[in-house]
């Protein structure tokens, strides 16, 4: 997948996914704008990139308000003339249960996921709209954004909120050739070698250099960063150029289409429902088989 002449910026691209993503778009021929808070990590990413022949430039920046987004854009135009594809990947985590979560803990995550997702992907698509010849808005997602997650009040709902943005924005930007779409990606980072049932396979496969085992790559869809970064990659092509306002997961060896919410089912009454009636109507009707809700737990093999 040929990206020559694009420019492209991964926030939070210093390490895991985000440095991932960097490499894959630089390695296609796409000039990368590199983003983390730790400027000696921004210099280590654009030497990792630079080293393997891409092209490369950092901009050390806490991601989530608009001066830092505005910096982001501002360098991909400067040091390479304009800006063709924007993955917003910076986040952090601040896992409570409800009861214990602070507003801090809730306000710190949502300004980076959230927050920092639509100021940047503002400014881009002022610079993209100006430039006249589309553009790729890449939005990072989450599983618990699809389905909810213990402990994830703050992450659960930026994620739930990023993929929401990528259905409006889809529909704002489509005139002006700009799609965009939201990844939900599934890797060993560190924060899946702290699931019990993943650790140890992971630890294992990293250990020795075997791969993953087939359960969970297939069944879990978990693999490595480099499995997830060739959606990234596709999605910033011209061969996507009519992908646009969807959901996707990657991750091992499973690609999927996440489906939009929809009314699953529908019941009537003349004259509206009364409390009364929707309780005798739910067993049987509408509530006879309810959604699901959090990330199912991951498949045990076979012993």
């Amino acid at each position: 997948m040929e990206l020559d002449g694009k420019v492209a910026i991964v926030t939070g691209s210093g390490r895991g996914l985000g440095l991932g993503y960097a490499r894959a778009l630089a390695a296609a021929g796409a000039v990368v704008v590199v983003n983390d808070l730790d400027p000696a990590v921004v210099r280590a990413a654009v030497d990792d990139i630079t080293k393997a022949g891409g092209t490369a430039t950092g901009v050390p920046a806490a991601v989530g308000d608009t001066p830092a987004a505005e910096r982001l854009v501002g360098a991909a135009v400067r040091d390479f003339g304009r800006l063709d594809v924007l993955v917003t990947n910076a986040g952090i985590l601040r896992d409570r249960v409800l009861w214990k979560m602070t507003d801090d803990d809730f306000d710190e995550v949502v300004r980076v996921h959230l927050r920092g997702t639509f100021t940047c992907a503002r400014a881009a698509a002022i610079r993209m709209r100006e430039q006249g010849d589309g553009g790729r808005l890449i939005l990072v997602g989450s599983p618990a954004g699809q389905r909810g997650n213990f402990g994830q009040t703050n992450y659960a709902a930026a994620k739930a909120g990023i993929a929401a943005m990528a259905r409006t924005w889809a529909l704002e930007l489509a005139k002006a050739r700009i799609t965009v779409n939201a990844v939900v990606p599934v890797a060993a980072t560190e924060m899946t070698r702290t699931i019990p049932a993943f650790a140890p396979v992971i630890e294992e496969s990293e250990r020795t250099g075997r791969p993953l085992p087939a359960w969970v790559r297939r069944d879990a869809g978990l693999g490595t960063v480099d499995d997830v970064t060739g959606l990234v990659t596709f999605l910033a092509s011209d061969a996507a150029a009519g992908v646009t306002g969807q959901a996707i997961g990657i991750g091992g060896d499973r690609l999927a289409l996440w489906s939009h919410p929809a009314e699953k089912t529908v019941a009537f009454t003349d004259g509206g429902w009364t409390a009364e009636a929707i309780a005798a109507q739910w067993p049987a009707g509408i509530g006879a088989e309810p959604e699901t809700y959090g990330i199912p737990a991951p498949p045990v093999p076979e012993s």
